[in-house]
């Protein structure tokens, strides 16, 4: 053997009670499991009193350009995941011109412009979603990825970045997506993502024009989902939470009645802090879809509450309405003072705030937080707060700090999953997978990548699923439910696997830091820490690339992991679903 693991706790992701094994690993594969194994290996590893899971499957994740530039994605392996799931929100670089799709990631994603500006300097070799499937697979892969084929940049390619955002598609447009989407399934593409929020927004030439997904009409949607329904691949979709009538259209796509259901992903199920009731209607509506309606849906949902970081009046937050956008669109501090300068613009920001009837983002003052301010005094203070000190009008103070402070003031907000009891709700319902972590995107705003030590922790802290079935909701049950085969450890199985140190999961949810990354030039990103104590190893085809929270310099340099192509369903054993 070359790896002999002994004495752990095995959990094998299909939602099975663990055993105490040891387990075998022979050429990237696991080729024995049973107790007190008498076998000679290269390495022995005691994993006594330890949990051996299967890697973590990231189901929603924009690492597309990362994975170019640094393909180890040690931020999120570190974390214990061996599988990321890219591709989603209509964004893939799986076709089209290269500008073209660094404009539709830089903003949408609020991808660093130096990750971009070096990926831009390489040159593209793939003209086809084949072509891309095998460079990708050439890439020295950190952990297995699986592609979805985004729409936007397929949109984008076939009409014209123009005609895209202005124009319908003719039936020679249509066309020539339908081929080109059929083609990306067939070549391997686990399924195709689509674009309907109305906040996601161009870079570049057509900065602040929402993306080319959202300019399609429900029978452009629908010919995709059809594409999607005919091979049983994922359809992965954000609605318009300005347009109720695109759930209506989301839900005629995801109808099963008298037909195949469509496996249809839905972002996302949240507990939001503007609508407190919101999240108790994911509960009845998935019942009825999947139950009722012969449905295969999944929301989903993140496993932490839902805070953003925000620089001055440069942040996703402010795409939601039109005032925020003009700033977002502002490529300097001085464009922005220039607006600031204007009566009008400020009247506009302050109308635009105190407006919107359907909104993502709460705009509580007192829910608002400094975490850096050059008068250090606002630190650890909520806006309000400082208007009272102040004795200002809220909201004109804080417009005049933006106006002041600009980029240089940094502040925090949470927008859901703040409550606990909701949150494990979410996490636990059957028809939701906790994922969203967005790993790869917001680099300066978020920083979820360890998403599923999060929920176990949860699980182990307040009893809400029991270790087994924590396991298998990051594992096994994702991998099965988008048809991958990996997230399951048996024999035969590629050696994708994390030693847990099961008394350290007993901590709280990490916060995230800010840290300098070289793979920016030493701009600052935020990441997560603190899980060296709990991972104690993680395994990627047989070979340990984490040790402790140290990250081995073969990930990113050797090929690891590898590009998944949906499988058959019997090669992805079904695990159970909880409650039933």
């Amino acid at each position: 053997m070359d790896v002999l693991i002994r004495g752990g706790w095995v959990f094998d992701g299909l939602g099975t009670p663990p055993l105490r094994v040891d387990l075998g690993i022979q050429n990237g594969r696991i080729a024995a499991m049973q107790p007190n194994l008498a076998i000679a290996a290269q390495t022995v590893v005691d994993a006594s009193g330890l949990w051996v899971t299967p890697g973590f499957v990231d189901i929603h994740t924009h690492y597309d350009l990362e994975l170019e530039i640094a393909p180890g994605l040690s931020e999120s392996v570190r974390h214990g995941v061996t599988t990321v799931v890219i591709g989603n929100c209509s964004l893939s670089i799986a076709i089209g011109e290269p500008q073209v799709l660094a404009d539709l990631f830089q903003r949408v994603e609020t991808l660093s412009h130096r990750l971009i500006q070096k990926w831009l300097q390489q040159s593209k070799s793939w003209q086809t979603p084949t072509e891309y499937l095998a460079h990708l697979q050439q890439l020295p892969l950190g952990p297995n990825v699986a592609p979805l084929f985004g729409h936007s940049a397929l949109r984008a390619h076939v009409m014209g970045l123009d005609r895209s955002l202005t124009v319908d598609p003719s039936a020679v447009d249509l066309a020539a997506m339908q081929q080109i989407a059929r083609d990306a399934l067939d070549a391997g593409f686990v399924g195709l993502s689509i674009d309907m929020f109305p906040w996601h927004r161009m870079g570049g030439v057509w900065r602040g024009h929402t993306i080319p997904s959202q300019h399609a009409r429900f029978r452009e949607y629908a010919m995709l989902a059809d594409l999607c329904r005919e091979r049983d691949r994922v359809f992965q979709v954000t609605p318009n939470l300005q347009r109720l009538a695109s759930f209506l259209d989301i839900l005629r796509m995801g109808l099963g009645l008298g037909r195949r259901p469509l496996r249809l992903t839905v972002l996302s199920a949240l507990d939001v802090v503007h609508d407190r009731r919101l999240w108790r209607s994911f509960g009845p509506l998935l019942w009825i879809w999947n139950r009722l309606l012969g449905g295969n849906v999944r929301f989903q949902t993140l496993t932490e509450p839902f805070t953003i970081y925000s620089d001055g009046p440069v942040t996703p937050l402010f795409e939601e309405f039109p005032a925020g956008v003009q700033l977002n669109n502002c490529a300097s501090r001085q464009e922005r003072q220039q607006l600031w300068r204007s009566a009008q613009f400020r009247q506009q920001f302050r109308q635009d705030w105190l407006g919107g009837r359907r909104r993502s983002f709460h705009r509580q003052l007192e829910l608002m937080e400094v975490v850096h301010c050059p008068d250090a005094s606002w630190e650890g203070l909520n806006f309000a707060a400082i208007a009272e000190r102040r004795q200002q009008d809220p909201l004109e103070g804080f417009i005049q700090a933006l106006q002041d402070y600009d980029t240089d003031l940094r502040w925090v907000a949470t927008g859901a999953n703040d409550r606990l009891a909701p949150r494990l709700a979410l996490m636990s319902h059957p028809d939701i997978l906790p994922g969203f972590t967005d790993a790869g995107a917001h680099v300066r705003n978020l920083g979820y990548y360890d998403g599923a030590l999060s929920l176990l922790k949860q699980a182990v802290t307040t009893g809400f699923l029991t270790p087994t079935a924590a396991i298998h909701r990051v594992t096994g049950e994702p991998a099965h439910w988008f048809r991958l085969d990996t997230g399951v450890l048996k024999i035969g199985a590629r050696a994708d696997l994390v030693l847990l140190d099961p008394q350290a999961l007993s901590q709280p949810i990490s916060p995230p830091l800010e840290l300098s990354d070289p793979l920016l030039d030493g701009e600052p990103r935020m990441v997560k820490r603190g899980s060296e104590t709990i991972v104690q190893a993680v395994y990627i085809q047989g070979v340990q690339v984490v040790h402790q929270g140290q990250v081995s310099d073969r990930l990113g340099r050797d090929s690891l992991g590898t590009v998944l192509s949906p499988s058959p369903a019997e090669h992805c054993s079904a695990p159970p679903r909880l409650g039933g």
